[in-house]
């Protein structure tokens, strides 16, 4: 899936690089592309992505919200 990207931001945490990346599909609509990759043993990177369109969005956002606060807190919060 390529798209033309409008937003890029790269953090690196534990020898892992995670990328969020949005973009505008050919058809107008947006969608966050979240890569995560690492180096393997053979000197090749691993990648794994999550691709969320933008009617989506929010309810993945209000998911992830929950996700991170039950890490953070140790119970979900409302």
């Amino acid at each position: 899936m390529a798209g033309e990207g409008l937003f890029n931001e790269r953090t690196s945490v534990k020898g892992k690089t995670y990328f969020f990346d949005i973009k505008q599909a050919a058809n107008g609509s947006k969608y966050l592309m979240i890569t995560e990759s690492k180096k393997v043993q053979d000197g090749t990177y691993q990648r794994a992505r999550v691709i969320v369109f933008e009617d989506a969005f929010a309810d993945f956002c209000g998911g992830f919200k929950k996700a991170y606060e039950f890490m953070k807190a140790g119970s979900p919060q409302s």
